[in-house]
């Protein structure tokens, strides 16, 4: 804990004192422009990335960056809760699904999902249209690239999405951030291959 109060005082002291306009602002209410579904792993952080402030993302986080169908039975859908309140009631501009190499829930996933961690099985074996596609020959990062198609995919079975795609100009996005060497490419709607992203 001390870690982090060290680093919340330097947000006191080097952050807050030019930016509490800003925050003032956010107080009123958010208006991100970007639905982020991101893999939990702590070494991909969106804003690091993206290099926005806050206030400018809506993040959901979860392991593999997994996007589950549209479903409307009975349970407890998190991640698809988060979706509709940020298309509907935030109305972003565009959602995009960041895989990221050496992603530990794809790895579980190709595993056959083996692991005694409660919950996680059962949750990456919804990457198992990815495997199929993408992992007959143990290609990881085949898979992470895969995995990051298939939740474009699923995003498409929510009929909301659908609407504002059609008629809001709402844009999906693939993304996939390398970790050894800080590169991001992204998929090409066309070709539906990643490029990596040019530096300036």
């Amino acid at each position: 804990m001390k870690t982090l109060l060290a680093g919340y005082r330097r947000f006191r002291k080097d952050i807050w004192p030019s930016d509490k306009a800003h925050f003032a602002e956010l107080a009123k209410g958010q208006k991100p422009h970007t639905l982020i579904i991101a893999c939990s792993d702590s070494r991909v952080d969106p804003a690091a990335i993206f290099g926005v402030r806050a206030g400018e993302l809506f993040v959901i986080r979860n392991v593999a960056s997994i996007v589950p169908p549209y479903e409307t039975h009975g349970g407890y859908h998190g991640v698809s809760a988060a979706i509709a309140f940020a298309v509907l009631n935030l109305e972003v501009e565009r959602i995009v699904v960041l895989g990221h190499e050496h992603c530990g829930g794809v790895a579980t996933a190709m595993a056959e999902g083996h692991s005694s961690t409660p919950f996680l099985s059962q949750w990456v074996s919804l990457l198992q249209p990815a495997i199929h596609m993408g992992g007959h020959d143990h290609d990881h990062l085949a898979v992470e690239y895969e995995s990051i198609r298939l939740s474009l995919q699923r995003l498409m079975t929510f009929p909301f999405i659908v609407e504002r795609v059609a008629n809001a100009g709402l844009q999906l996005i693939g993304a996939h951030f390398k970790i050894t060497d800080g590169t991001l490419s992204v998929l090409d709607p066309q070709s539906q291959e990643f490029q990596l992203v040019e530096e300036e």
